[in-house]
């Protein structure tokens, strides 16, 4: 009887911790970077798709996200270089968040001033702009979380981070689509903008990491060398860097391939905007949520190395939902569909669809937290945004230059090889993570001290 109780307890702590103001904050710089995310990336193909362009010019646009892999190539700067007057009165984090929320709020509202129909490269452009600004705005909100929680609570800190970026591709996904239903894009992107602009007022607010990192003063050498140098000389001299790199490539491959063909497909199978809406857009963060959640708690719980593996299985596994759906298409589900009610119900929530996308985001939230938990883990505190940015770099690479060719697989394949060919992606991903557990058995990779 007092073990059961021990574990509810247990539990609870893991739930509970959620819920402190540490989180909340956490939950808000989430917000902040998942905002822009859409705006470049799933809104913009199911637009495109709606206008009937092919797939494989579709997944060549997931290139617009090219500033998300090299973002490591920046970040020594936003790492270490102090800001004029700013970096006085904020510190050394507050003050760059500060300056690239306000350029994306900018950004942002420009976009919503140009007619894609008649100025499609000045779209292309400003598209770039707030992929690079939102880049840059992640290399800071990763390094504050890192800085800012205490080690034992990075992984529910990843969760936190996963709900509030989930909440963020709320609002950009189905409140822009759905919002673009009353008001002209123009509308739309000032709303974006301005709910921008409150995430930079929060960052007056929110308290500046107490991390010690004292530099004398330096020539222009020794700058490069500690800014640029020494965190990657940190990095590659840890036992097997260059497989941890690979992994954290493939580790989401099969995903990022899926999620970039995602919005042609439904529309190929016949869903209409309504469904795509309220399942995808909208129950589908729900899940991703969710599996945020358990995420965090399965990394507190079980440790980072083994909701890793579970998560990963799963995520691969659940593609093959996907593939069922293809098979079925979206009258597949006409006998559970029979009756007034039950016809209502699966206008806006078609079974088979729902299904997979149920079983996908629970598995790809929790998935994402673990592996979250795991970057954050890798990082030596006196190179925090540097280390994190290569290592989300080489995770976005997959998301963006690997996963433009899915439209070229998309229109070679029929869907339901697709779909499988995705969750077969996953096992390079899932082999490598087995070479690190037998690395590192103990989970540690780098301790969080100081330079």
């Amino acid at each position: 009887m007092a073990e059961s109780v021990a574990v509810k307890k247990d539990w609870w702590s893991a739930v509970s911790a959620y819920l402190t103001p540490r989180m909340l904050i956490i939950l808000a710089m989430g917000f902040a970077s998942g905002l822009p995310l859409l705006l470049t990336l799933s809104t913009l193909s199911y637009w495109l798709s709606k206008l009937g362009v092919d797939k494989t010019t579709i997944g060549l646009f997931a290139l617009v996200g090219t500033p998300y892999t090299f973002k490591f190539l920046w970040s020594p700067i936003m790492d270490q270089v102090p800001l004029p007057i700013l970096t006085r009165l904020l510190g050394r984090r507050r003050s760059w968040l500060l300056l690239t929320q306000l350029l994306l709020a900018a950004a942002i509202f420009a976009m919503g001033q140009v007619d894609p129909t008649v100025e499609p490269w000045m779209t292309a452009l400003i598209a770039v702009i707030v992929a690079f600004l939102s880049a840059s705005q992640d290399i800071v909100i990763d390094a504050y979380r890192i800085e800012f929680l205490p080690q034992d609570e990075q992984g529910h800190g990843a969760a936190a981070t996963q709900i509030g970026y989930r909440f963020g591709l709320l609002l950009a996904g189905a409140g822009a689509v759905g919002l673009s239903d009353f008001y002209p894009w123009s509308v739309v992107f000032a709303v974006l903008a301005a709910a921008m602009l409150v995430c930079a007022l929060l960052t007056l607010f929110v308290p500046e990491p107490k991390v010690a990192i004292v530099h004398g003063k330096r020539d222009y050498i020794q700058w490069i060398k500690e800014s640029i140098i020494d965190p990657f000389a940190d990095f590659i001299s840890r036992r097997g860097w260059f497989i941890i790199l690979l992994f954290v490539l493939f580790y989401k491959f099969g995903d990022a391939l899926g999620g970039t063909m995602a919005n042609p497909f439904y529309i190929e199978m016949g869903y209409t905007g309504v469904q795509i809406a309220s399942v995808s857009k909208v129950w589908g963060i729900w899940m991703t949520i969710v599996g945020a959640l358990i995420g965090g708690i399965a990394v507190a719980r079980w440790g980072v190395f083994k909701a890793l593996l579970i998560g990963g299985v799963l995520q691969a596994l659940t593609n093959f939902a996907f593939a069922y759906v293809a098979l079925k298409g979206a009258g597949g589900d006409s006998a559970l569909c029979a009756g007034e009610a039950a016809s209502t119900l699966c206008t806006a929530f078609p079974p088979a669809l729902t299904l997979a996308i149920t079983a996908d985001n629970i598995a790809g939230g929790a998935a994402g937290a673990a592996l979250v938990a795991y970057l954050s883990g890798l990082c030596n505190v006196a190179f925090t945004a540097t280390q994190y940015a290569l290592l989300t770099s080489f995770m976005a690479l997959g998301r963006t230059w690997l996963s433009s060719g899915s439209g070229w697989l998309a229109d070679h394949t029929d869907w339901f090889t697709f779909w499988s060919l995705t969750a077969l992606l996953a096992i390079p991903g899932l082999l490598l993570l087995l070479r690190i557990m037998r690395l590192y058995p103990s989970g540690a990779v780098v301790k969080r001290s100081s330079a």
